[in-house]
């Protein structure tokens, strides 16, 4: 990993952490694999993590986690990783980063499963009060999320990725999908103000353990938009027996649900689009998203 001429690895970190924050200079610094694109992650000692942004645009967030997390964290029913302080630029590295607590768990992965999900009703209630309690947070002040547009924004790009995967990918069902995205397109807008929204609970943005949801770790997506998106997870985090459970639980109207149906699929085929030749793990998830989209009528 590098930025600019910059090498992300374990020395950039240990003398990063030297520098800055000596007191855990003795700490021993162990990359975490992950198939994450925006940031680096390495674990620091047994209970530490440091998080670097590896692009620009992952760099603007640092300050809106060290802002917003802390005072959503006590609001939420599940862990969050709240900054504990944040880095300088140095040794070669251009941007500001993160030491966090470390947080237990496992990524779920419903994409590598050998034949259709089922159970899961649990964390279908877990990752609901997540969402529901984010969304009931005081607004006032909050940024925008980086999904803040309305779909009707993203019908170009949406359409152009479907024309680019017609050839490329055969999950792709181009009238099944086109009709999906367009139902969601029909469906009548969020009819209230925006509320914080997570915006992008996908496996490598959660922990589980015990089939339970034990923590969301990655906020880059943080901002106030329309609630449906978090309906997200129902596709790219349960099977289909446990989304109606999800729905319930946060009470998702016809039309919020055709919106969340139309952010999951236009993010996954943005998605895949870009990562089918970069990044396996990205790409087969959001391949499942897509054919779990299109398996059902809801």
């Amino acid at each position: 990993m590098r930025v600019d001429d910059t090498i992300i690895d374990f020395s950039l970190v240990r003398r990063l952490v030297a520098a800055q924050f000596p007191r855990w200079a003795d700490l021993p610094v162990v990359p975490v694999r992950s198939a994450g694109t925006a940031n680096a992650m390495f674990r620091l000692g047994a209970d530490l993590a440091v998080r670097l942004p590896r692009i620009a645009g992952a760099a603007q967030d640092v300050d809106k986690e060290h802002t917003w997390l802390p005072r959503l964290a006590p609001r939420l029913p599940v862990p969050v990783p709240v900054p504990l302080v944040k880095g300088a630029p140095g040794e070669g590295y251009p941007w500001g980063w993160s030491v966090y607590r470390w947080l237990d768990g496992e990524n779920p992965r419903p994409h590598l499963a050998a034949a259709p999900g089922t159970g899961q009703e649990a964390l279908a209630r877990d990752l609901a009060a997540f969402a529901a309690a984010l969304h009931r947070a005081d607004p006032a002040g909050g940024p925008p999320s980086y999904r803040s547009e309305p779909l009707a924004e993203r019908d170009a790009v949406t359409r152009a990725a479907l024309a680019e995967l017609r050839d490329v990918v055969d999950v792709v069902d181009t009238g099944a999908a086109t009709a999906v995205w367009e139902a969601a397109l029909a469906a009548p807008p969020w009819p209230g103000p925006p509320v914080w929204i997570h915006a992008d609970l996908q496996p490598g943005n959660v922990l589980t353990s015990g089939g339970r949801l034990s923590a969301v770790i990655d906020f880059g997506c943080l901002g106030l938009g329309d609630p449906a998106v978090d309906l997200i997870a129902a596709w790219y985090l349960l099977p289909a027996t446990a989304r109606p459970v999800f729905r319930t639980a946060l009470a998702a109207d016809g039309a919020a649900w055709a919106r969340g149906r139309g952010w999951a699929l236009s993010v996954a085929l943005l998605e895949l689009r870009a990562y089918r030749e970069t990044n396996p793990v990205m790409a087969a998830v959001a391949r499942h998203v897509v054919r779990e989209l299109l398996a059902t009528s809801s």
